[in-house]
């Protein structure tokens, strides 16, 4: 065994060189078309309010009503685990978390609506709220009062809307600029999409925009609403919102899902319009499987049912949103809308529970498989760049903390960053 045999090989160097050579373009393709995450944080939910009911307290609002609504209705941990089948191995650790963030950043995505939530106004009248948004949202940046993620839904790409949707684009973005540049939290809406078209022309006008004001290309990205069932099968029979995505030339930040018009465009009755319709499910299959390793983020959409009136109606509805998070959860969806403050307290109980509930068993198999030593489960790399994916999540929306984290899997964020496949993390 002293020494090393020769291995034999039969192919030539310039067989290999040829392969590569014709495969040179695949792989730019493949660079360009599925860069994997962003490495950014994404938030748990987006919350939707009217141009001209959004005000500088609108988050802090949304916050102590999201706490008074649990004073109310859920005064303790045995309540609130009650309603919601919680563990008591979690309910109080759940929470305790759940209020510790009402308080300190109840709304993580603020979405100033200027479609569907504000509907036709004269133009003087939606001119001054989309300035009055502006200057609002740089106010609450310098001051350190604004969702960590915060942006308008202008109205879409359709030739009745379409002049009225640029202007309120052009006057928000404007003011920003004016009031001392883009927050880099920025995120913006494109509602109603039917045509990939309709997603070239969006990035028409933000390079025009970008130009105008001496910004880097592609500053501004936005978020696609999959709201139409043209989005989803186009009349080719081609899956049109991987065409939106290849549109977008690196834009496009999330697909979010709209519930209502979606449902509505398939003909489903009121009644029956939810989350968890065989025609949402079928939807949201399209665009996850549209955007899976282009960085591209998925949002689910919302329930209409609120929790509002009496103790018991607000539980009924707790339960239901509860259960539809859960759902989402599950099906790989960590986005959600949420329309009302009472669905605060549920939305992040349902998240801080998904990921408590797993937190010991994902530690114990990413440890297990950074050491090398088995264990019950074989993971293989596909299976932690996942653990790692859902241990990151839990930090970044408070349900896990970074010391438990490190104690349970001798990881940094770093390591997990890494192992995950992210590029070095931002909040």
């Amino acid at each position: 065994m002293g020494q090393q045999e020769t291995v034999a090989t039969s192919l030539a160097d310039t067989v290999r060189e040829g392969v590569s050579a014709a495969l040179a373009q695949v792989d730019a393709d493949l660079a360009r078309r599925y860069p994997g995450d962003p490495g950014t944080r994404q938030p748990v939910h987006t919350v939707y309010v009217p141009g001209d009911a959004f005000t500088a307290d609108t988050v802090r609002s949304w916050g102590d009503q999201a706490l008074a609504a649990l004073d109310a209705h859920a005064p303790d941990a045995g309540a609130l685990a009650a309603v919601l089948d919680l563990p008591d191995a979690l309910a109080t650790e759940v929470y305790d978390r759940v209020r510790a963030k009402l308080t300190r950043e109840p709304v993580e995505d603020l979405r100033i609506d200027f479609e569907d939530g504000y509907g036709p106004r004269p133009d003087a009248e939606e001119d001054e709220a989309a300035a009055r948004a502006a200057a609002l949202v740089a106010d609450a940046y310098r001051q350190g009062t604004a969702a960590p993620y915060t942006g308008i839904r202008m109205k879409c790409m359709e030739a009745a809307v379409r002049d009225r949707g640029i202007r309120t684009l052009d006057i928000f973005l404007t003011g920003l600029m004016r009031a001392g540049g883009l927050p880099d939290g920025l995120l913006l809406t494109l509602p109603k999409v039917t045509y990939a078209e309709q997603v070239t022309a969006m990035v028409r006008l933000l390079e025009a925009f970008e130009r105008t004001h001496g910004l880097e290309s592609g500053r501004i990205g936005f978020e696609i609403q999959i709201e139409t069932t043209q989005s989803i099968l186009g009349a080719d029979g081609r899956a049109t919102v991987a065409r939106m995505i290849e549109a977008a030339e690196g834009r496009a930040t999330s697909l979010h899902y709209g519930t209502f018009d979606y449902s509505a465009s398939c003909g489903v009755s009121a009644a029956h319009q939810s989350l968890d319709h065989p025609v949402a499910d079928h939807a949201k299959a399209v665009m996850q499987v549209a955007a899976a390793g282009t960085g591209v983020r998925l949002s689910d959409g919302s329930t209409n049912v609120l929790p509002v009136g009496p103790t018991q109606r607000v539980h009924d509805a707790w339960r239901l949103h509860h259960t539809l998070v859960r759902r989402s959860l599950a099906r790989a969806y960590y986005q959600g809308w949420d329309m009302h403050p009472g669905h605060l307290p549920t939305r992040y109980a349902a998240v801080y529970a998904f990921y408590r509930e797993g937190l010991e068993q994902a530690a114990a198999r990413l440890a297990a498989y950074v050491a090398k030593a088995g264990g019950e489960i074989m993971d293989e790399p596909a299976t932690a760049k996942a653990l790692s994916g859902y241990l990151l999540r839990g930090l970044d929306c408070g349900a896990v903390d970074p010391g438990e984290v490190a104690r349970l899997t001798g990881l940094t964020r770093a390591d997990l960053d890494a192992l995950a496949g992210r590029p070095a993390t931002t909040i």
